[in-house]
């Protein structure tokens, strides 16, 4: 019996490091995506993931508005949020724990710490 792999929804809306974080993580993860913080919304609410790596700042709905709302949704609620984020200050980190987020990585981030932080928040019991 093959166990599942846990599901991740990446919510980036540059293209290209959207691909750069779903190409590390589908070895070991199954991977979903989206652009923007609507469709992120949708897809979860349609299949809640094991883990959302959410990009802080996304076009209409910002990726902490879309954390808050997870946050007071009781089907989305206990999901694992690791937020990425070229805006590095303690405002914006605090910020988005303050919002609710488990972890918080800014850009550029190595590729290592995005394994291991996705790993440990998706294995996480709920």
């Amino acid at each position: 019996m093959t166990v599942p792999r846990p599901r991740v929804l990446i919510v980036e809306d540059e293209q290209p490091l959207r691909e750069l974080v779903v190409v590390t993580l589908s070895e070991e993860f199954d991977c979903d995506e989206a652009a923007d913080g609507e469709t992120a919304l949708e897809r979860m609410r349609a299949a809640p993931p094991n883990l959302v790596v959410l990009d802080s700042m996304l076009p209409g709905r910002s990726g902490i508005d879309v954390l808050r709302e997870m946050r007071a949704d009781p089907q989305l609620r206990d999901v694992p949020v690791l937020v990425l984020s070229a805006w590095q200050s303690s405002e914006n980190v605090d910020g988005a724990i303050d919002a609710g987020a488990d972890s918080f990585l800014g850009k550029p981030f190595q590729i290592e710490e995005l394994i291991s932080v996705a790993h440990d928040l998706a294995e996480r019991p709920r």
